[in-house]
């Protein structure tokens, strides 16, 4: 079964939004998503306004209810595929828990602007080299090959522009702007899932 892990600070924002994003996208790709935060608030549950958003994107309301907030443990990130940090000192922070996962370990906008530089083509290349192996090991073929974009594709002008803006206990337009963010990258995600699972 392919892992995939989303990082925040608090996750009850940003983390569990993408998360419940992604599981509900790839529900039927054998996808298990978790979430946590780096100071998560332990058993909160998600904020009203990233329920809101949540429901808005086909999320059952059981599901964005039933998020309770967890903290960041080596144990979430030991064994997955691809971990996807909300902000750039989430995945400092992964990178310090688990160096090993270092490799796997993106901002989500920074795997989605890596990502879109490769065709589905490309993507279909890389997934190739690992034909003999199950779905996860062929996603980590995929990421393998998003991670070699680093340093070929520019980065953004502005660092930031690789963060999805953290929006607690900020306006309803900050939510709407971090899940405007947000959304693009979890389509990319979702490309790359789908075609390491179609082969």
């Amino acid at each position: 079964m392919i892992e995939i892990a989303t990082i925040c600070t608090g996750n009850i924002c940003r983390s569990p939004l993408a998360a419940l994003m992604l599981q509900t996208r790839l529900a039927d790709r054998g996808v298990r998503v978790t979430s946590a935060g780096t100071r998560g608030l332990a058993d909160h549950g998600m904020t009203p306004e990233a329920q809101r958003l949540a429901l808005a994107r086909g999320i059952s309301a059981s599901d964005a209810e039933a998020h309770r907030a967890r903290f960041l443990t080596e144990q979430h990130l030991v064994s997955a595929d691809l971990v996807l940090a909300m902000a750039r000192e989430h995945r400092r922070a992964v990178a310090e828990l688990v160096p090993a996962r270092t490799r796997v370990a993106f901002t989500v906008r920074e795997f989605a602007r890596l990502a879109s530089s490769l065709s589905d083509a490309a993507l279909q290349g890389a997934v190739a080299t690992a034909a003999d192996q199950d779905a996860a090991g062929r996603l980590r073929a995929a990421v393998a090959a998003v991670a070699g974009q680093r340093g070929l594709v520019l980065p953004p002008a502005d660092p930031t522009d690789d963060d999805v803006v953290d929006p607690y206990r900020r306006s309803w337009s900050t939510y709407e702007t971090s899940a405007a963010q947000l959304d693009p990258a979890i389509d990319q995600v979702v490309r790359v899932v789908a075609v390491a699972t179609t082969f």
